[in-house]
């Protein structure tokens, strides 16, 4: 089984290309090479491959990054199925796992929502996709320090407050307040719910 993201970037035209491609590039270029793994085209939209293990915490940290641009943000579909051909480049690809996440990106458009991910199971989607509708709540909102918080502690879970408080110039009291206000436990315990539900998918 594979995860393929497919996002574009909302409220692009209102900054400078040159504002957001870079943390976009920076971003993707962790988890992978392009064009094998990314992709960036028509301007403001991706493609990435990743494993299923990975792709909600990926899909997480993509939106926290860009978001750490005021008005800024991503809407973001997550497929998970079969990669069936796999040409030069992602865009070339092609199996369940793209078609999944192509058309549920062109269900967000529809529903204006930011997130969401067909697993090929009804029941599955139902309880995914209700959990991130209930995220987006707060994480649609996220203001750029919230957001810059949430990324951070996203690529690096193993570092403690002490030393994102070194890194962003700011005391250590400040890294868990920032972390409350922007809900990290909750992001925390929908991955762990998330990384359950792979498991039984991939049993």
């Amino acid at each position: 089984m594979k995860a393929i993201i497919t996002a574009d970037i909302v409220n692009s035209a209102r900054h400078e290309t040159a504002k957001w491609m870079q943390l976009l590039k920076e971003t993707l270029t962790r988890w992978g090479d392009t064009p094998r793994d990314w992709e960036i085209y028509r301007g403001d939209e991706f493609q990435l491959r990743c494993t299923p293990e990975r792709a909600l915490q990926i899909a997480l940290e993509l939106k926290a990054r860009l978001k750490v641009i005021k008005d800024l943000d991503l809407r973001i579909a997550i497929g998970l199925g079969e990669e069936d051909f796999r040409g030069n480049g992602i865009s070339e690809s092609n199996g369940t796992a793209y078609q999944r996440s192509g058309r549920m990106l062109d269900k967000l458009k529809s529903q204006k929502k930011n997130m969401g991910i067909d697993t090929g199971e009804s029941h599955r989607n139902r309880s995914l996709n209700l959990m991130i509708d209930l995220a987006s709540d707060f994480m649609d909102n996220w203001t750029p320090v919230s957001a810059e918080i949430i990324a951070l502690s996203l690529a690096a879970p193993d570092k403690t407050q002490s030393q994102m408080a070194d890194e962003l110039k700011i005391r250590q009291s400040a890294v868990s307040q920032r972390q409350k206000r922007a809900r990290y436990l909750l992001v925390q315990q929908m991955l762990e719910y998330y990384t359950q539900i792979i498991k039984e998918l991939e049993a």
